[in-house]
């Protein structure tokens, strides 16, 4: 018998496997990690603002960030301001915590 340790294949080696099991596979979309980062430094931004931030058109956020909202991730609101419709986006708290984790696992993958 010999003291050598036996690889583990199970849930014990995904714990503290490889950092890609951190990633999100939603923010894997260039747009969406775009939109998401965009938002993590700000309470709320002005759909436009985002929109001209992210270089994208008003139909293309308009899908991204639809499926960052089902997801939980961002939080739509819609008012006035004057006469004129508005629609601001902000990050929900698991949003953030999503995106951090992700930041994370990315250095980790980069930095080794």
């Amino acid at each position: 018998m010999t003291d050598e340790p036996i690889a583990d294949t199970g849930s014990e080696a995904k714990r503290g496997g490889h950092p890609r099991h951190d990633l999100a596979p939603l923010l894997n979309a260039p747009v969406r990690l775009s939109v998401v980062a965009a938002l993590a430094p700000l309470d709320k931004a002005e759909f436009g603002f985002v929109r001209d931030l992210v270089e994208v058109s008003d139909s293309v956020l308009s899908k991204q960030v639809a499926a960052l909202e089902e997801a939980g991730w961002v939080e739509v609101r819609k008012g006035r301001v004057g006469r004129r419709p508005r629609t601001w986006l902000s990050l929900t708290t698991e949003g953030r915590a999503v995106y951090q984790r992700h930041l994370a696992a990315l250095r980790a993958i980069a930095l080794g």
